[in-house]
């Protein structure tokens, strides 16, 4: 390990992709903890270290996926949450409306429809970011002095700072994807979690020194802990192989002859993103009625409900997995288009004729994806029953709980495996002596 621990930066291009990855995750996590301009972070902090004790699970969850940013009132505070929210948006467009479809699938389409989706992200952003100025005004009105300039100036820079941070941590996202290593946005939020774990591991430790947490409970929740992560592996790295045998062919003047390989079906084809989808999802609702609920009894009831350890959130978080599971796999593994593609090569599956294919392969995928989808779902809520049965605070559970893990060890896996691709296109060993790590395409 350590000999292929060298070998990263002994090839150039992988070590100027590594370093211009670690250059934009510390750009990250300085904007994370810079504030808007306006606010008094004295005051803010003070204001939130004396809520600690009480504790506010929806400030602990915003903060969660934002990286600590939200509760620093910073300009990434809303983290890229609201770039997701409008991709999901854009997906589900262009299923329902056939228009954006056949742009979709035309040339130079793709630009396009990225074009369409940053411009519903900047609306988004204003939402939300107007929102978050209502959340400042809000407390304001029982912090003195929170706010140093008057509310209307405030409002306007407010808005125009959070959503060109956002855009800017969209772009940076988008560069790290094409000239780093791994996927940009999952990395952001892979980088918000691991920046927060000290603190978090900080916390638990003061808390078993006062009390507050019995050990024997601690103990039982890390074993936990240690158990999912294995198991989170053993989840990621499991497929099915679907053998296809293809006949022998003409193609100009060559004969090729007869090849047998297979289609490899992951237990969970989707990995980690219908877990960031249905967070995001929830979020945006969710920050809405919380900021606003004072003002509007019903939203203060919606945000009542939507607590992140309600009963309520839990089941539509652990619905929205199962959906954007099915929803994300036949987007990428559209059963029709690898029926098409096996057909027009002279493929065939043994046992299964021709015309059946599709129906097929649609049944297999279906018999692994709501297996998937639950496991990640069951995962996913286990930072509310650690909260519920341990009394972890909610700020320790998140990060040490099913989402976390899931989002660490998928994204770990990913970025490993393009790591080992490039290692071994140089012609050097990858990063495991047996076998190979296999990517999620994230």
């Amino acid at each position: 390990m350590a000999n292929a621990f060298v070998g990263v930066f002994r090839v150039k291009e992988l070590r100027e992709r590594i370093l211009f990855t670690l250059v934009m995750l510390v750009i990250f996590r300085l904007g994370a903890v810079l504030p808007i301009p306006g606010v008094n972070v004295q005051e803010l902090n003070a204001y939130f270290l004396s809520q600690q004790n009480s504790g506010n699970a929806i400030i602990d969850y915003l903060d969660f996926f934002a990286g600590g940013a939200f509760s620093n009132f910073s300009v990434f505070m809303l983290g890229i949450m609201p770039y997701i929210s409008m991709s999901i948006i854009m997906q589900v467009l262009i299923l329902i409306f056939p228009s954006l479809k056949k742009i979709s699938q035309e040339e130079g389409g793709k630009k396009r429809i990225q074009m369409y989706q940053r411009v519903g992200t900047v609306v988004v952003c204003i939402i939300q970011s107007f929102a978050v100025t209502q959340y400042a005004q809000a407390i304001s009105r029982s912090v003195e002095n929170l706010l140093s300039i008057s509310i209307v100036p405030f409002t306007l820079l407010a808005i125009l700072t959070v959503t060109t941070g956002t855009m800017f941590l969209m772009w940076i996202g988008e560069q790290i994807t094409k000239r780093g290593i791994g996927n940009g946005i999952s990395l952001l939020i892979f980088a918000g979690i691991v920046a927060r774990l000290p603190d978090a591991v900080w916390e638990l430790i003061g808390r078993v020194r006062s009390g507050d947490l019995n050990l024997v409970f601690v103990i039982v929740a890390l074993v936990m802990f240690v158990v999912v992560v294995a198991l989170v592996v053993y989840e990621q790295q499991g497929q099915r192989k679907i053998p296809v045998h293809y006949a022998k062919r003409v193609v100009g003047r060559r004969m090729y002859g007869a090849q047998s390989t297979y289609i490899p079906f992951k237990i969970n084809p989707s990995g980690v993103i219908p877990v960031i989808f249905a967070s995001s999802i929830l979020t945006f609702p969710l920050q809405i009625a919380t900021t606003f609920g004072a003002n509007w009894p019903w939203l203060a009831a919606v945000s009542r409900a939507l607590n992140p350890q309600g009963v309520l959130y839990n089941v539509l978080y652990v619905l929205f997995i199962i959906f954007f599971a099915y929803f994300y796999t036949q987007i990428t593994l559209n059963p029709i288009e690898i029926a098409k593609n096996i057909r027009e090569n002279g493929g065939s599956i043994p046992g299964i004729r021709t015309e059946q294919i599709e129906k097929y392969l649609t049944k297999i995928l279906n018999r692994i994806v709501l297996p998937g989808s639950l496991y990640l779902a069951v995962i996913a809520v286990l930072p509310s029953i650690i909260q519920e049965f341990f009394n972890f605070p909610a700020s320790i559970s998140y990060l040490m709980g099913g989402t976390s893990l899931l989002i660490l060890v998928g994204v770990d896996l990913d970025t490993m495996s393009q790591i080992e691709a490039l290692l071994k296109m140089h012609h050097h060993d990858g990063l495991t002596r047996k076998g190979h790590l296999r990517g999620r395409n994230l």
